[in-house]
C-alpha cells in the first residue's frame, strides 16, 4: 500500500477484531495548509493486503495512535492538534473515530471553533465537525496509548486507557511529558485524564526535561511498559504489593 511521505511521519496501523480490515492513520504534512492528498490528516480503512482502501475519518490533524476498544471494537485515536494559536489553544485530544466522521482540521477545532488563518474557509464542513471525547490540553503531543486489559492494577483501572504525552516545543511553559490515565465505562471514556506517571519536568518554566514518553503497552503480568525517547529507557510500572 503506497502511503504519503514526509511531513508528520505518523503511520499507525490497527486490525479490526475479526482481522478483515486494516486501519491506517497518516498525519498532515503541515500546520494548517489544506492537503492535496486526502489520505493525510485522516484514517484509511482497507483490506489486510491494502486493497479496497477508502477514507474512514478525516479532519484529524495528526492521529498518532490508533487502537480498537477491546469490548466494543470501536476505533480510538490520539491527535496532535495545530500550533500557532497560543499556549492554550487548541487542545490535543483523544477520541473515538466514527466511520465517515470529520473532526475539523484545518478549518476548525473542538467542533465549530473556526481557525481564521485557513483560506478558503469551508463552513459546510465546520458545521459537521465532531467534538472530541476527551480534551488533553494544548501542545501535550499525545502519542501511543493502550487499553488496560491486565489484572495487576486496581479495579478502577480496568478497561481504561494509559496514554503517553510526549510534550511539545510550542508552549512557553512545559506541559505533557507524562503518562495519563483515562477512565472508561461501558466501552466509553467516563472521566477526565488523570496524571499517572509524572516527575519528568523539574521546572515547567525552563527547558530541561528528564524524559519524553512515547509508547506504552500492557505486559503479560499486568504491569505497564513505557518507552521514553528522551531518557532512552523503557520503564516498567507495577502495582505495589
Amino acid at each position: 500500500m503506497d502511503l504519503p511521505r514526509r511531513g508528520h511521519s505518523t503511520r499507525a496501523v490497527a486490525f479490526s477484531a475479526d482481522g478483515k480490515h486494516l486501519f491506517v492513520s497518516v498525519g498532515s504534512q503541515s500546520n494548517i495548509d489544506i492537503e492535496s492528498d486526502t489520505r493525510r490528516a485522516a484514517v484509511t480503512i482497507c483490506d489486510p493486503d491494502g486493497k479496497n482502501a477508502r477514507l474512514y475519518a478525516t479532519g484529524l490533524r495528526n492521529p498518532v495512535g490508533i487502537a480498537l476498544e477491546p469490548t466494543t471494537g470501536v476505533l480510538f485515536t490520539s491527535v496532535n492538534e495545530r500550533d500557532g494559536l497560543g499556549d492554550d489553544l487548541p487542545p490535543d485530544y483523544f477520541t473515538s473515530v466514527q466511520d465517515g466522521g470529520f473532526y475539523g482540521w484545518p478549518y476548525s477545532y473542538i467542533g465549530s471553533n473556526v481557525d481564521p488563518r485557513v483560506n478558503p474557509q469551508k463552513p459546510e464542513l465546520v458545521a459537521k465537525a465532531i467534538i472530541p471525547d476527551v480534551l488533553l490540553g494544548a501542545h501535550r503531543a499525545p502519542l501511543q496509548f493502550a487499553f488496560y486489559t491486565g489484572k495487576q492494577f486496581p479495579a478502577s483501572f480496568q478497561g481504561g486507557v494509559f496514554l503517553c504525552e510526549h510534550g511539545s516545543w510550542n508552549r512557553s511553559q512545559r506541559a505533557g511529558y507524562q503518562v495519563v490515565f483515562i477512565p472508561f465505562k461501558d466501552g466509553k471514556p467516563s472521566g477526565d485524564p488523570q496524571p499517572f506517571m509524572t516527575g519528568l519536568v523539574p521546572d515547567p518554566t525552563k527547558g530541561n526535561v528528564n524524559g519524553r514518553p512515547v509508547g506504552v503497552t500492557v505486559a503479560p503480568d499486568g504491569s505497564l511498559l513505557v518507552s521514553d525517547d528522551g531518557a532512552q529507557v523503557v520503564y516498567r510500572i507495577s502495582a505495589a504489593k
